[in-house]
């Protein structure tokens, strides 16, 4: 059908949700608007599905989600039925219609007889990685927009080992979820009955506290923690979100007593007054917490996301002002950190690996080379993180040690197969405590670690490419890129282009070689001092990616260079 057909069917139901019959009526004179709204479904990425709240087959409400559930319903129908009835464990976060999606998802999964165990109240993803191992369900739903603006929510489909569904599984799903075209006769079953019969049931502390008894497994010194730990002084900020309540006893379990939460960020609030991004990459995210430190005097400011699987840190300088920490500074630092002092205790296995991306920063891989441990390489998406974890545990082929990317997302103890900024938030305490025995901070640790092993620089930007059409762009882009293939950029030669998509990376002498990554639309070139730059569209959001490492003999030299980079990607962009 046409946009104009599919907005015709939405305004006709009789049984159309009051609230967005209202932003239908409100919209009804915007073609514009509405063919936005109405010209596509929303597609799953590398992280489910994720779009701005309203009415229409390409925006997150209940009638998108039912759907969604329903081909995840009708996979599962699929399976043999003592595999089916383990069931989906479901959790939310604190954006508008969380709660709501929450459980819709767990009507039309009722209506199947599959059974969903549903959280009380608002949870951090991590959680519901740990849920899906702890409970062994089948599947988890994740109701989450993660860092995006209040306008947005989404959807995430974890699979059985606590990761998000691998491409095969997800792909599956989706062709189960075009089946479900009559977004208005999806069946929802009576959720008191479901309650009832136990096909739903409601989970909450005692999953809390399961969680919380691994993570404080992550501590690696636990004297140190006690002798420095006590005084140290670190402020908290969940950004109106899910870390708060997992956050604030994950400390003080560590034995981190000296903290201080920002009060008017500690509530959960799908508006996120205080900032205008609940995004721990941007320093306007950290200005409440800032305040705070000054205050109190803090060592280190902690932020995390709406949903818990990032975090972002700040350190206080001799001056009284604090310097954020890059994505990918601190993962070097808390790498360094796992490694040293397991190699100090004797506990740093022969065959330790870390994983990250293929668009994170080289920095953690000279750190894990000068330990003799392997880096893995995966695609963007912690997913294949989870994957790596899965074969190691399968094979004992290596030992998992440490997983980032580039995004502000780590992984530091896998009994979760995500992102977990509460297990990091444990881990980078301690690392401040490290430092601080020292007479040092976290920022002067990185200048340690750049001293020893380089001054690398990264950045990441990109373009974003809305509405209709907007994907388009992004091809037409990616294609420029592939067909007028650069030979060089800021007058450093490109030594090879590694191709994702074809799965070949070509040399500048005209050899090639396969790359053994599955299939992604990835461009990444290898430039003769060593920088790299990459290009990939956003798996969850209309934007393409820009991504940027460099190093230099001096930070003011990488810096100095970055720019350039960053400049001459831009010049052949506007060509």
């Amino acid at each position: 059908m046409s946009w104009q057909d599919t907005f015709n069917t939405w305004n006709e139901q009789p049984t159309l949700e009051t609230s967005l019959k209202q932003e239908l009526t409100t919209m009804a004179s915007d073609n514009a608007a509405l063919e936005d709204a109405f010209y596509q479904p929303m597609e799953f990425g590398t992280a489910g599905m994720r779009g701005v709240l309203g009415p229409g087959i390409n925006r997150m409400n209940i009638y998108t989600v039912r759907q969604a559930t329903e081909g995840l319903a009708r996979f599962m129908d699929t399976l043999p039925e003592a595999v089916k009835q383990r069931g989906v464990a479901i959790s939310f976060d604190s954006r508008h219609h969380s709660k709501d999606f929450a459980h819709e998802s767990a009507r039309v999964l009722g209506a199947h007889g599959i059974k969903s165990f549903v959280f009380e109240s608002l949870r951090p993803t991590p959680e519901l990685s740990f849920t899906v191992r702890h409970l062994h369900t089948y599947a988890g739903i994740m109701i989450t927009a993660s860092h995006n603006p209040k306008q947005y929510n989404g959807y995430k489909i974890y699979g059985e080992d606590g990761g998000q569904m691998p491409p095969k599984e997800s792909d599956l799903i989706t062709s189960y979820i075009r089946k479900a075209d009559d977004l208005f006769a999806i069946d929802v079953a009576d959720e008191t009955q479901l309650l009832a019969d136990h096909v739903e049931t409601i989970i909450g502390d005692d999953v809390d506290q399961a969680y919380l008894a691994k993570v404080k497994e992550v501590t690696i010194n636990q004297k140190l923690v006690d002798e420095v730990g006590k005084d140290m002084k670190l402020v908290f900020t969940p950004l109106h979100g899910t870390g708060r309540m997992l956050g604030e006893k994950a400390l003080k379990n560590a034995g981190f007593k000296n903290f201080s939460v920002v009060k008017e960020q500690a509530v959960a609030d799908p508006e996120f007054s205080t900032v205008k991004f609940p995004n721990p990459e941007f320093p306007e995210a950290f200005k409440m917490a800032i305040d705070l430190g000054k205050k109190e005097d803090a060592d280190v400011l902690i932020a995390v996301d709406p949903d818990a699987d990032r975090l972002g840190t700040a350190v206080r300088q001799p001056d009284g002002e604090y310097v954020l920490l890059t994505g990918n500074q601190i993962a070097a630092v808390l790498l360094h950190y796992i490694l040293q002092a397991n190699k100090d205790a004797g506990t740093l296995p022969a065959n330790a690996a870390a994983v990250k991306s293929i668009v994170s920063s080289e920095f953690a891989t000279k750190v894990a080379d000068s330990f003799g441990v392997e880096m893995i390489n995966v695609l963007t998406g912690f997913k294949y993180i989870a994957e790596q974890i899965e074969h190691f545990e399968a094979t004992g082929e290596h030992t998992y040690m440490f997983g980032f990317e580039e995004s502000y997302g780590y992984l530091i103890k896998p009994f979760v197969h995500d992102k977990d900024a509460i297990q990091t938030t444990v881990l980078l305490a301690e690392v401040a405590a490290y430092y601080k025995q020292q007479g040092k901070n976290l920022y002067n640790g990185l200048q340690d670690l750049f001293a020893k092993y380089g001054y690398f620089r990264e950045k990441t930007t990109s373009e974003e490419f809305d509405g209709v059409g907007g994907s388009d762009k992004i091809a037409a882009l990616m294609t420029k890129f592939r067909e007028e293939a650069p030979r060089a950029f800021a007058g450093y030669d490109v030594v090879s282009t590694e191709d994702f998509d074809s799965q070949v990376e070509s040399f500048a002498d005209g050899t090639t070689k396969p790359i053994t990554l599955p299939k992604a639309n990835v461009l990444k070139y290898k430039l003769a001092d060593g920088t790299w730059i990459a290009i990939r569209p956003s798996g969850t959001e209309p934007k393409i990616k820009f991504y940027v490492g460099t190093l230099g003999t001096s930070l003011d030299e990488a810096n100095q260079k970055l720019d350039q980079f960053e400049d001459a990607l831009q010049t052949f962009i506007n060509e």
